[in-house]
């Protein structure tokens, strides 16, 4: 028996402002969409249940492309640096928990971020030592791709002088040699690496915690890459097969690390197994590291760092060999690739080892552009995870990294579209905000959160583009484009239900608008009270 939905404005989304009037649903299904009297003429026998939108205003389901699902629960459940204004701020709040420790326990806190800062610099190791030598502290950077540590947790990580840079990262260190308690992109891992796993109830709380959170914000699924981490491949799948969809309905879409790819084949699993709502994806890779630190690849110097060119992670020869191991298996690869180089570099290993399943492998980020690069970018085969959040958190500072002309040419959503490129919307969470709002509305206005000004104006995408990298592009970038983003006959009922028009809306208030509800399958797992 099914529901039939009515009542509000039901925007389709396979045409611009495309409506209808009332669909009808079925064992998690769109058996039709019309309008309501025939619909109901016609299923009468069938229909048993009935929803009134009354008023609101109905999408096909948001899916966020590309954010880290339990780190996203991590920042709920630890302290957040994110919205703090200088290095004081954040050592006040480490000092408060501190205090709450047991013993041995680590500290550690997420999203810091210089650039926002009053008096942007790097928080040394002696200013954590001084709120504690006994525990020690790890704070990781907004993007991810750098944290601080105390001394404490350098000599856990046996960190000394005469540790080597390890390929693709960068143990900052003062002028005797000594670390500085700043670790680089894969300089991070030789102290996660020795941080203990969290319980396996404690992760699936994080997991439970995080996918509430999203479901609330109108998110009916995200893709995620996080089974690398948290006790390695079997033990953190098994914490999502825990939560989903047995607590929540939500269409996780796991990426898996290349370190955890051989555990993944081990289990005679392969690309889109592991169950409809925690299904298994691309093979990830990292190509190089994050614009905020000076990690990502350049083509030319950074603008600030005349000497500095960012970070491969891999050599190119061990790179082409995870392109090898992943098309021994017919497995599509995600790449984070935020720099021109590291996208350069991608784009060669795709149309040196191409897929030819009719799977779609993408590039993840993509934020630094020059024209020859894109038109190497067009006709390749790639698919683009964008992140419009990062242009309203990146300018103005950017152009500083970048210099004014690279920096204009950067960030090119709308072109990319305009070229044929297909391109997913996500928000990195917890690097930036996870509500899709907030996204659709830096795609829609393209205005910095730190100036209040609209950076690249010609880029900015129509309210329909911007929603559609939520819907359609995060469907067509896994291969669901026949069954999911629309409001179609034949298609999953994934529904986002708002109670404000965003194509009557003021795109600079998209941040107030509310969820009234968020259904998955058919079924309400979330409803605004």
């Amino acid at each position: 028996m099914g529901t039939i939905y009515y009542g509000g404005t039901i925007y389709t989304m396979k045409e611009v402002e495309e409506t209808v009037e009332a669909v009808f649903v079925e064992d998690g299904i769109i058996q039709d969409i019309g309008e309501r009297e025939a619909l109901i003429n016609t299923y009468m026998d069938r229909i048993d249940k009935e929803y009134n939108l009354e008023g609101a205003i109905m999408y096909p389901g948001f899916v966020d492309s590309h954010l880290h699902i339990i780190g996203h629960g991590e920042k709920l459940l630890r302290i957040d640096l994110s919205t703090m204004k200088s290095a004081e701020e954040v050592l006040e709040a480490l000092a408060r928990k501190v205090v709450e420790l047991e013993e041995d326990e680590w500290l550690i806190a997420d999203g810091w971020n210089e650039n926002q800062w009053n008096d942007p610099r790097i928080i040394h190791k002696s200013e954590l030592d001084a709120i504690t030598e006994k525990h020690p502290i790890m704070l990781t950077r907004i993007c991810r791709h750098a944290i601080i540590v105390n001394s404490k947790a350098l000599e856990l990580a046996n960190i000394t002088v005469a540790t080597e840079d390890p390929q693709g990262g960068k143990i900052v260190r003062d002028e005797t040699g000594e670390s500085t308690g700043y670790l680089l992109d894969q300089a991070q891992e030789i102290v996660k690496g020795i941080i203990p796993p969290i319980s396996e109830t404690r992760l699936q709380q994080t997991v439970k915690v995080a996918v509430e959170d999203l479901l609330s914000l109108g998110l009916v699924g995200g893709h995620s890459e996080d089974l690398a981490y948290y006790g390695g491949f079997d033990r953190t799948l098994r914490a999502y097969h825990q939560v989903l969809p047995a607590t929540y309905k939500f269409r996780a879409h796991l990426l898996v690390h290349h370190l955890v790819f051989e555990d993944m084949l081990a289990q005679g699993l392969r690309y889109g197994d592991g169950g409809e709502y925690t299904t298994l994806g691309a093979m990830k890779l990292f190509s190089d590291g994050a614009l905020g630190g000076r990690t990502a690849w350049l083509s030319e110097a950074y603008a600030d760092d005349p000497n500095n060119y960012g970070i491969n992670i891999h050599t190119t020869e061990y790179l082409e060999k995870l392109f090898q191991q992943a098309r021994k298996y017919q497995h599509p690869i995600a790449v984070h690739a935020i720099g021109d180089q590291a996208v350069e570099e991608i784009v060669r290993c795709i149309n040196k080892y191409p897929l030819n399943n009719g799977l779609r492998d993408r590039i993840i980020h993509a934020q630094i552009m020059n024209e020859i690069l894109l038109e190497k970018l067009t006709k390749s085969t790639a698919m683009i995870d964008v992140q419009p959040s990062f242009v309203a958190s990146d300018f103005p500072w950017v152009k500083e990294r970048l210099g004014e002309a690279r920096a204009n040419q950067s960030y090119p959503w709308k072109t990319y579209l305009d070229r044929g490129i297909v391109c997913a919307g996500g928000s990195d969470a917890p690097i930036e905000e996870v509500n899709p709002l907030l996204g659709i509305q830096a795609a829609v206005t393209r205005r910095s959160n730190i100036d209040g000004q609209v950076y690249g104006e010609e880029q900015r995408l129509s309210v329909f583009e911007a929603i559609g990298l939520y819907t359609k592009g995060s469907a067509a970038i896994i291969n669901h484009e026949d069954d999911r983003g629309l409001i179609k006959n034949g298609f999953v009922a994934d529904f986002t239900i708002l109670d404000q028009d965003l194509f009557q809306h003021d795109p600079d208030l998209f941040h107030e608008v509310n969820v009234k509800a968020t259904i998955v399958d058919g079924q309400v797992m979330y409803e605004r009270k």
